[in-house]
C-alpha cells in the first residue's frame, strides 16, 4: 500500500486517480502510524512553500515524512512536494523546509518579460539517470509542469533529469530512497503513469532500490 500524505495542501485526487488506474493500492492519510506502515509514500503539493510547511507542522506531517524516509522505504515528492524536501525557498524566506536534501529553490527568471511565469505546460526532459522512476522510459519524454520556482540541487549527482525554461531546471532528483519530481507524473500521460508504476514496483519490492 502507498500512503498519499494528506496535510491539507496537496493535489491528492489526481494522484490517487492515477494510482488507481495502474491498479496500485493507495490510501489518503495523515495518520503517522499508517504512513510509517505503508510500503511507499507520496508527498503531493500545490500552493506556496510557507503555507504548505505550516500545514505540515500543524498535523505533524513533517515528522511523518522524516520518520518515513528514515525507514529506507521508497518516498516520492511531487511538484511543491519536491521543493519542501529542501531547506528553504525564495518564495517564503522565513519558512523552513524539511532539509532532507540540499539545494536552492529560486524564482524562474522571466528573461526580461519574454517568458510566462508560472512555467505551465508540457516540456521535454533530459534524463540523467535511466533507472528508478525512469526505467523503460527512453528519449526526451514530455511531462507536465506548473511552477514558478525551481530547484538547483547542491549535489548534481542526485539530479535524475533536467529541463530548460529560461534556465536549466533540475526537474527531478533521486537520492537513496528519496525521489521527487518538479513536474506532475499524474498529469503526464503514459510517460507519467510509467513513472508511477516504476515507483509502485519499488514500493512493492518488485524492483530493488
Amino acid at each position: 500500500m502507498i500512503a498519499v500524505i494528506d496535510y491539507g495542501a496537496g493535489n491528492l485526487q489526481s494522484v490517487v486517480k492515477a494510482l488507481n488506474y495502474i491498479d496500485c493500492k493507495c490510501e489518503i492519510t495523515n495518520n503517522i502510524e499508517t504512513i510509517l506502515n505503508a510500503d511507499g509514500a507520496i508527498l503531493p503539493g500545490v500552493g506556496s512553500f510557507e503555507d504548505a510547511m505550516n500545514c505540515m507542522r500543524s498535523c505533524n506531517a513533517d515528522k511523518a515524512v522524516k520518520d518515513f524516509v528514515a525507514t529506507g522505504k521508497p518516498f516520492l515528492g511531487i511538484c511543491l512536494g519536491l521543493q519542501l524536501l529542501f531547506p528553504a525557498s525564495e518564495e517564503s524566506p522565513n519558512a523552513e523546509g524539511l532539509s532532507l536534501l540540499e539545494g536552492d529553490v529560486t524564482r524562474i527568471p522571466n528573461d526580461g518579460g519574454k517568458l510566462k511565469i508560472p512555467h505551465m505546460g508540457w516540456n521535454s526532459l533530459n534524463i540523467k539517470k535511466g533507472d528508478g522512476l525512469f526505467k523503460e522510459i527512453e528519449g526526451s519524454p514530455y511531462v507536465y509542469f506548473v511552477h514558478s520556482y525551481f530547484l538547483k540541487a547542491k549535489n548534481p549527482e542526485i539530479v535524475s533529469s533536467q529541463t530548460e525554461y529560461g534556465t536549466t531546471i533540475d526537474a527531478s532528483v533521486s537520492c537513496k530512497n528519496i525521489m521527487a519530481t518538479q513536474f506532475h507524473p499524474e498529469k503526464s500521460g503514459k510517460v507519467g503513469l510509467q513513472m508511477l508504476k516504476n515507483f509502485a514496483d519499488m514500493a512493492n519490492g518488485k524492483v530493488v532500490l
